[in-house]
C-alpha cells in the first residue's frame, strides 16, 4: 500500500503561480511513475503531468510551457510547479502513484485525497 498525501492547493489570481507537493510513503518500492491529474467540474478527470524513475516527462498539451514536474527522489516526492495560471486550470487536481511500463502501458495504483487549485480574479 502507498500513502499520497498532497499539499499546496489554493486560490490564486489569474497570471499567478502555485506549488503542488506529493509526498508518497509505504510500499514505495512498488511504484515507480507519479504525476497530476485534475478533474474540472462536470468534465472527465485527465492528466496533467508524470515524471518516471527514469526521468520520462509527460505533459498535456494545455499545461506545456506553463507547469513543470519534477521530483526529489530522497524525500519520495513530487512537485508540480504551475506559472501563468488560467482560470481554466481551476480543477481538483489528484496526485497519483504507480508502474511506467511504456508511454502507452502503464498503471495508476494509487491517488491522492486530491487538493483544490482555484484561478480567479
Amino acid at each position: 500500500q502507498v500513502q499520497l498525501v498532497e499539499s499546496g492547493g489554493g486560490l490564486v489570481q489569474p497570471g499567478g503561480s502555485l506549488r503542488l507537493s506529493c509526498a508518497a510513503s509505504g510500499s514505495i518500492f512498488s511504484i515507480n511513475r507519479m504525476g497530476w491529474y485534475r478533474q474540472a467540474p462536470g468534465k472527465q478527470r485527465r492528466l496533467v503531468a508524470t515524471i518516471t524513475t527514469s526521468g520520462i516527462l509527460t505533459y498535456a498539451d494545455s499545461v506545456k510551457g506553463r507547469f513543470t514536474i519534477s521530483s526529489d527522489d530522497a524525500k519520495n516526492t513530487v512537485y508540480l510547479q504551475m506559472s501563468s495560471l488560467k482560470p481554466e486550470d481551476t480543477a481538483v487536481y489528484y496526485c497519483v502513484a504507480g508502474k511506467y511500463y511504456s508511454a502507452s502501458y502503464y498503471s495508476n495504483d494509487y491517488w491522492g485525497q486530491g487538493t483544490q487549485v482555484t484561478v480567479s480574479s
